[in-house]
């Protein structure tokens, strides 16, 4: 008489999904590079930004809002309002020039993607900041720019771009625009194609299909790209020094000078924070637009 195998015993729920220590173990370097570089830091500096600066630059552990109060005035105000429009602008300049890019190598064959990809890759195997000064090579007044212009004789005069906001905005492009293409095309890859041959059966044309069904469903890379883009872009104080020539200040800046130059860490803290506030709006705004379904 055949006796059937005993099937093994399921293994309940709570014990399948609760991490064993071989995962805390694998997570522990992870989470001790947060706690230590995010984490303490970030506590320092709203604690910091809760107290005032002395007169040889020292802090006194008062506990008020004075930062704040600071940080609304009309001066400051508009610093921000000049970063959140510069990095906007960066961005939306990011997602026309490297969504067709990313859309591209995303449909490409395997063998092109990979060499495609190396392309987007290559400027990170250079220095950012010789990257910056070569631009400078470029846009000043008697860089390549302007000799190629001349030497075309197309009767354009010379004309110094750099160290104004235009240069503030091709140096801020160039800097992210490989961080918007990488996440769309993660997204471009995964595209069914099914999906937007269905949308032709249906009678969609090109602009329909493309407007209807392909961006909506790259919309998480859109917004993935947005966020490395468009926080960062707030905070850069390198590009706006370099190519901007500290004409053009944006909240980068004035933290590096609060920190730096006034040796005001407090109000530099509170600025911080307000950036940190930013960055966390921003952060949820765009996981709630990235994770809606398509209509």
């Amino acid at each position: 008489m055949h006796v059937p195998a005993a099937a093994p015993a399921a293994i309940p729920v709570s014990d399948r999904t609760r991490p064993g220590w071989m995962a805390w173990a694998l997570l522990a370097p992870m989470v001790f590079w947060l706690v230590v570089f995010v984490v303490i830091p970030g506590i320092i500096l709203l604690v910091y930004s809760f107290c005032e600066r002395d007169e040889v630059g020292g802090v006194i552990y008062s506990f008020n809002l004075d930062n704040y109060r600071r940080v609304f005035q009309p001066t400051y105000l508009n610093i921000f309002v000049r970063s959140i429009g510069y990095a906007a602008l960066t961005t939306v300049l990011c997602v026309v020039i490297g969504y067709p890019v990313a859309y591209y190598i995303g449909r490409a064959s395997e063998s092109l993607r990979n060499k495609l990809l190396l392309l987007v890759m290559v400027p990170f195997w250079t220095s950012f900041l010789i990257r910056t000064y070569a631009w400078i090579t470029i846009l000043k007044q008697e860089g390549l720019l302007n000799s190629f212009l001349k030497a075309a004789d197309v009767g354009i005069e010379p004309f110094n771009l750099l160290y104004t906001p235009a240069a503030v905005i091709i140096g801020l492009v160039y800097a992210y625009l490989p961080f918007m293409i990488l996440p769309i095309y993660g997204s471009a890859e995964k595209l069914d194609n099914s999906l937007i041959e269905a949308a032709y059966d249906l009678g969609a044309g090109p602009i329909r299909a493309f407007s209807s069904v392909i961006v909506p469903l790259t919309m998480p890379g859109i917004a993935a790209g947005t966020l490395l883009v468009f926080v960062p872009a707030i905070g850069m104080f390198a590009i706006t020094d370099l190519m901007g020539g500290a004409k053009v200040p944006m909240i980068g800046n004035v933290i590096q000078n609060q920190f730096l130059q006034a040796r005001d860490w407090p109000f530099g803290a509170a600025l911080g924070v307000i950036f940190m506030l930013m960055f966390a709006l921003t952060y949820v705004i765009l996981q709630r637009r990235g994770s809606r379904p398509a209509a």
